[in-house]
């Protein structure tokens, strides 16, 4: 089974991200993200045991300390950067305290054998994902550049997830496993 950690969105701002996408989409020839699947990921886990399963639902419910918190979707941008995109994203805003959860659950399961991320933190939500070919992103640039706002809504975070990614015919579907309240 194959495992994340992560927050979810709530409807509103998935509401404004389907907007967008649906605005930019035709102008790009990407390879778009469900926004019904966007998500803040904590911590990929990757390829696990089924029979292990309970030993990381007890890991990530050792996660104590970190209060409820604030997140902004604003900006949007490009990795690894705007010259040679490969990721469309819109930038996740919060304290401090994210990148904490994420440090944890990073400790949390690396105490099980998943390794440790070495690249720093980044939040964000991946829009798109540029395809092999170098498509032609004038358009898409234009329309991102007259946008009236890249504010996309704010939330309070309360909890973070425990999902199952499987592979099906239309994409990735998400199951969450368990839910950890941020106290």
């Amino acid at each position: 089974m194959r495992l994340f950690v992560g927050l979810d969105l709530p409807e509103d701002v998935k509401a404004n991200l389907g907007n967008l996408v649906q605005r930019l989409r035709p102008l790009a020839p990407l390879r778009w993200s469900a926004v019904a699947n966007l998500h803040i990921t904590t911590k990929f886990i990757g390829e696990w045991p089924e029979d292990r399963l309970p030993a990381m639902k007890q890991a990530l419910d050792s996660i104590h300390g970190i209060a409820p918190f604030s997140i902004s979707i604003r900006g949007l941008g490009w990795f690894p950067n705007p010259h040679r995109p490969r990721v469309f994203w819109a930038a996740v805003r919060a304290p401090e305290a994210l990148a904490q959860l994420a440090a944890a659950t990073g400790e949390a399961t690396s105490s099980l054998g998943v390794p440790q991320e070495t690249r720093p933190f980044a939040p964000h939500l991946t829009l798109a994902r540029m395809p092999d070919s170098s498509p032609d992103l004038s358009a898409l640039r234009r329309a991102i550049a007259s946008l009236d706002s890249d504010d996309f809504g704010q939330y309070h975070a309360t909890t973070f997830h425990l999902y199952l990614s499987k592979m099906g015919p239309g994409g990735s579907v998400y199951t969450k496993l368990a839910s950890y309240s941020l106290k």
